[in-house]
């Protein structure tokens, strides 16, 4: 049985295992997420109750959470891109770099969009200028983290790569990354031009409009 990801293509953390699965190009089954076809929802919910996204089913293992699926992918289904270092003391780095995108990119990225679609007196505006002012600082910082490096742990792009993609992409239509972190901004550029991520990018064009705050007319 291939492996089967439940997705949908504009999500951040789905397409962060899309593009673990392109770098290798690893084979699996697609089933997008949509009101249109309720099956796949029905299918997702039936093994993880949550009804969180992405979920990959490979045989009788249902592995939820997008880090751990692809350390699974890295260990079930290894390909040419080791998306994980097998000297640990390097594979701690590149951990330590996915955790400081999912909780100090992504985290305060999607506070504010959520933040939008809420009704106008449920709106948190202190939690916004607190996500904001977490964005600023975790730019900052990773633009000190940046210099010298090509991608987000060295010289080899890795899981944490994976996660930096969407996660900055997001993040930089959410609150842009202003002009003075040059290296995040080049790093981003990098992410944007890698060939597995594009193609995750071009996938989710149709669905900009569900984008709360408007899509950008550029990316």
């Amino acid at each position: 049985m291939p492996l089967q990801l439940y997705a949908h293509p504009f999500s951040s953390y789905c397409q962060k295992v899309l593009v673990a699965l392109y770098e290798n190009g690893t084979p699996f089954e697609f089933r997008r997420l949509s009101p249109d076809d309720p099956q796949p929802m029905a299918e997702l919910t039936a093994r993880w109750p949550f009804g969180r996204f992405p979920v990959l089913v490979d045989g009788e293992r249902t592995i939820a959470e997008s880090t751990v699926i692809i350390e699974h992918l890295a260990l079930h289904h290894p390909g040419p891109v080791r998306l994980l270092p097998s000297d640990p003391h390097a594979a701690l780095e590149v951990r330590f770099m996915d955790r400081f995108f999912d909780n100090y990119i992504s985290t305060p990225q999607q506070k504010i969009v959520l933040d939008r679609l809420r009704a106008e007196g449920e709106r948190d505006p202190r939690g916004v200028a607190d996500a904001r002012a977490m964005l600023d600082t975790a730019y900052a910082w990773l633009e000190t983290a940046m210099a010298g490096r090509t991608w987000a742990a060295g010289d080899a792009f890795t899981l944490a790569d994976c996660a930096a993609a969407p996660f900055l992409f997001y993040a930089d239509w959410t609150h842009p990354i202003a002009a003075r972190f040059a290296n995040v901004v080049a790093y981003r550029q990098r992410l944007l031009a890698r060939p597995s991520f594009a193609r995750a990018v071009d996938e989710a064009r149709p669905h900009r409009a569900l984008f709360p705050l408007g899509a950008p007319d550029r990316d």
